[in-house]
């Protein structure tokens, strides 16, 4: 923020802590992270004016946690991000049940050195899935890349 530009507003909302009424993005990977959370946490039909933005990601969290469920997850988040964020090229997505993992608390760097986000206590929820989104942009000169990791 030492050059005073913002990119938009986070996603989900917060309020700022600098004087501004929300909280903004500083940078452009940040901008890209929040509105691909908020394409892939968005109910199909919520926009006005775009009833085919968003995903159905709600509709899976009691359906049951095997390959079907995953394929269909996959297939969502793909369609969906090809659709609304065509500067974007989804690289991975690894859909795993959360209850058969190790529990583990925060941040951490695993061993390929790379941030890994982890949610505490979530092996105790019978029906979550852990979806990890890797993505990189392709229209820009800098070509980067980050994840997100979303519990459903």
């Amino acid at each position: 923020m030492g050059n005073g530009i913002t990119y938009g507003i986070n996603f989900p909302f917060q309020d700022s802590y600098v004087g501004k009424y929300l909280d903004c993005s500083d940078t452009k990977d940040e901008e890209i992270r929040s509105n691909l959370i908020h394409l892939l946490l968005t109910r199909k039909g919520t926009r006005y004016f775009l009833p085919d933005f968003g995903t159905r990601l709600y509709e899976y969290i009691f359906e049951p946690l095997d390959g079907p469920t995953f394929a269909e997850i996959e297939s969502e988040i793909r369609d969906s991000v090809s659709n609304y964020m065509p500067g974007l090229l989804v690289t991975d997505v690894k859909i795993t049940d959360a209850s058969m993992e190790e529990e583990s608390k925060g941040t951490y760097i695993n061993g390929e050195d790379k941030r890994e986000f982890t949610v505490s206590n979530i092996s105790q929820l019978e029906h979550t899935a852990k979806i990890r989104i890797d993505y990189k942009t392709t229209n820009s000169a800098f070509e980067s890349s980050d994840f997100v990791i979303i519990n459903i």
